[in-house]
């Protein structure tokens, strides 16, 4: 039995294998294109339609069918969004729809607001979780195709969402509403949301100006029996025209131009409101909507007398103006365009391009990459003796580490040029790719214990492909070690490659060659230099030993891949991966039986994933829900989640602010935290300077976080900033210590 492992089997048979376990429905992919998420917002694209979508009817045929989409808004704690009236300040939700020809979407059926006071202002808004649904309209000239099977459905959303400070947000969104079947899943919700309607009221209802229009009188009628001596809330549709505040304060509870009163006269409900000095509207309609506990009244009336002149005032708030300005200031920072690439110094770059083969040579001491470098070991000892095959499989094995780097580091050239924010590292930000790496290491370190071989249940032809192709596996060893390594790299080479981003390709491209040089140079160098292959021991009986002693590396990289997706789809999505991992080695335990067992066994276990790939593998793929065991959720009262707006805000303070940029794929990150960034002696300095500490987790891709690493010259974490008011950034040593620190906080 050959001891070394054909990597080239290897990536055929995880072709097959882990894109089989891993396939998930059309579903499942609607999901992922109807969701965004923020560090403040979920926003999901729902739909109601629970008979189906009526083709061929006439409007009012079709009226007893109804078809419903909505936008679902789930806040974290203390965050709010707007209602169609946002009070004193804010700005509502609005959608904007793409639909096919002949269906058209209607308003917005707003459920009740709840009122929040910010200071002694105002809002009208939701908070926790918010459906907004809105009615489908699907007319006679909705044709869709013989083939068509769906209702595309594409919404453009915008939303402010405000706590102390205010974000403006948004995202598009994408279902397929199905043509020929039912659609209730989020029945529950459509209908919780459409009960939370305010009914509308029949009766002579008024609403008069008063004091020369500086009061309004309301009365309304026809308000139920069970209501009646009750206190209401009210809140008028208009924006901007009494004083909002008024409302926040009991009935009656201050005399003066903007205290407010109601009553009952039997079964007419009254008010007294002060109109607001900035209005910006006189409207000769007023609709209010009145509500007591969950239900809720929409009363309409003509507004009787004259308004005053109106005072000119600005369209929004000022405090939101400057909110508004200054996250489109950010935006446009971190988004805009650049200008030409101009080249550095060659003294710049020289440096730039040892850095890189130094980096790239330490690489092989880091932990990720050892276990692909222990496999090459077996190879060096079956081949001892032969000098040429030393050499050759070098050269292979050099060729796939240096062209990896080249085209992952073209790849993020070629994005970022296209405008997307990423960074170094960039394939760990993906569960997809981390799920798949985890089921590459399972199979391997599977093999290596002796689980399984390849050629049990490969054909003949491929089985033989080690023999007749040795340098390709060799260099498929190369590839697999750039893919788990690089990152690594920026603990060691984040100036390198923060630098090689920014300069024209050509240039960039030597510094991401230089770092796989450097990497690949150690074991190139082993294999043309016949001093080691001497040293190595002779093959025999302790190869196979040492061979599945190799399987715990494996299973060990595996298990860091499982505790990284945990962060990334938190523990539902590590457990769903784990149950499949399970279930693979079941099969592939199988599939080395002989016999009846074999067909037994194996057919169970394909039921078995086949069956569970559908109903788990989704959550491997899910973002974890809001406050539900995020890194950031577990890290204590000391570090406070980063933000743009938080660090400016506290700087604005007076406040000096220390920044960890962090990831959990990332090893060095992890080794920083635990030791220097958890030393109390390290606190107890931060505490004596009054720094605020803030934790940006870039374990999922962020294109805020991306942006804020390019402003400092860099491409990957760790990095670890220290600002004070007024003064430029300090960005330490990436291998931080706790004198690192102090020296640093000496200098604010």
């Amino acid at each position: 039995m050959p001891v070394s492992r054909p990597f080239l089997h290897l990536w055929f048979a995880i072709a097959l294998i882990a894109g089989w376990a891993f396939w998930t429905p059309a579903k499942a992919q609607n999901l992922a294109k109807s969701e965004v998420r923020t560090e403040q917002v979920q926003a999901q694209l729902l739909a109601h339609a629970p008979q189906g979508v009526p083709l061929g009817l006439a409007p009012e045929a079709a009226t007893g069918q109804p078809v419903w989409v909505g936008l679902r808004l789930t806040h974290a704690p203390d965050w709010h969004t707007y209602w169609k009236n946002s009070g004193d300040s804010g700005l509502p939700t609005e959608l904007q729809w793409t639909l096919p020809p002949g269906v058209m979407a209607g308003d917005i059926a707003w459920p009740l607001p709840k009122k929040i006071p910010i200071g002694e202002l105002a809002n009208y808004g939701y908070e926790g979780t918010v459906l907004l649904p809105v009615p489908l309209i699907i007319t006679p000239e909705y044709q869709p195709s013989a083939l068509a099977d769906s209702l595309p459905i594409q919404l453009k959303a915008s939303w402010l969402v405000c706590r102390q400070e205010c974000i403006p947000q948004d995202g598009e969104f994408s279902l397929q509403l199905p043509l020929r079947s039912s659609t209730a899943l989020h029945g529950g919700e459509f209908e919780a949301a459409l009960r939370s309607q305010p009914s509308a009221l029949a009766g002579a209802h008024q609403i008069s100006l008063q004091d020369g229009g500086q009061r309004l009188a309301v009365r309304v009628a026809g308000l139920p029996a069970s209501v009646r001596g009750q206190t209401l809330e009210l809140f008028p549709e208009t924006p901007g025209v009494i004083v909002t505040a008024a409302t926040l304060a009991a009935p009656g509870a201050a005399v003066g131009p903007r205290s407010w009163s109601q009553r009952w006269d039997g079964d007419i409900w009254s008010a007294d409101l002060p109109v607001s000095p900035d209005r910006a509207e006189s409207p000769t309609h007023m609709p209010l909507v009145l509500t007591a506990g969950t239900q809720g009244w929409r009363a309409d009336a003509p507004v009787a007398g004259d308004w005053p002149a109106l005072a000119p005032v600005a369209g929004v708030s000022p405090a939101l103006e400057a909110a508004l300005k200054a996250n489109a200031a950010l935006g446009a920072a971190g988004g805009a365009p650049v200008g030409a690439l101009t080249g550095v110094p060659t003294a710049t770059f020289l440096l730039a391009l040892l850095g890189a083969l130094v980096g790239g040579a330490v690489l092989n001491l880091m932990p990720c990459v050892f276990p692909v470098l222990a496999i090459k070991v077996l190879g060096f000892a079956q081949h001892a003796d032969d000098r040429r095959a030393h050499r050759v499989s070098g050269l292979a094995y050099s060729a796939g580490v240096v062209l990896s780097f080249l085209a992952l580091g073209a790849l993020m050239l070629a994005l970022r040029a296209a405008g997307a924010q990423l960074g170094w590292g960039f394939q760990l930000q993906s569960p997809g790719v981390v799920a798949a790496l985890a089921v590459l290491f399972t199979v391997i370190g599977l093999n290596l214990a002796g689980v399984f071989e390849f050629g049990q249940f490969v054909p003949s032809g491929v089985a033989t492909l080690e023999a007749r192709h040795p340098v390709v596996n060799a260099f498929f060893s190369g590839v697999l070690a750039v893919a788990v390594a690089s990152p690594c790299t920026a603990p060691f080479m984040g100036a390198s490659l923060g630098l090689a981003v920014g300069l024209p390709a050509a240039q960039a491209l030597l510094v991401f060659g230089a770092i796989g040089l450097g990497m690949a140079l150690p074991y190139l160098a082993a294999s043309w230099l016949p001093a080691v292959a001497r040293l190595l021991p002779r093959p025999g009986a302790w190869m196979e030993v040492f061979r599945k002693f190799l399987a715990f590396p494996m299973f060990g990289t595996t298990a860091w891949l499982l505790w990284v997706l945990g962060q990334q789809s938190g523990i539902d999505g590590a457990g769903a991966l784990l149950a499949l991992l399970v279930t693979l080695a079941l099969l592939l335990w199988a599939l080395g039986l002989h016999g009846r067992a074999r067909r037994v066994i194996a057919t169970v276990s394909i039921a078995i994933l086949a069956l569970l790939a559908p109903a788990i593998g989704p959550y491997v793929l899910k973002s974890p829900e809001i406050g539900g065991g995020s890194v950031e959720a577990a890290a204590g009262a000391r570090w406070q989640p980063w933000s743009p707006e938080r660090v400016g805000a506290v700087l604005a303070g007076g406040q000096p602010v220390f920044v960890d940029f962090t990831a959990a794929w990332c090893v060095t990150c992890q080794y920083n935290k635990k030791t220097t960034l958890a030393n109390e002696e390290v606190w107890g300095a931060f505490e004596r300077a009054k720094v605020r500490t803030f934790r940006a987790d870039w374990t999922r891709r962020d294109a805020a976080i991306t942006a804020e690493l390019a402003r400092l010259g860099r491409s990957g974490v760790p990095v670890y900033l220290l600002q004070a008011p007024g003064k430029p950034p300090i960005v330490l040593s990436e291998i931080l210590s706790v004198a690192d620190v102090k020296q640093a906080l000496e200098r604010l």
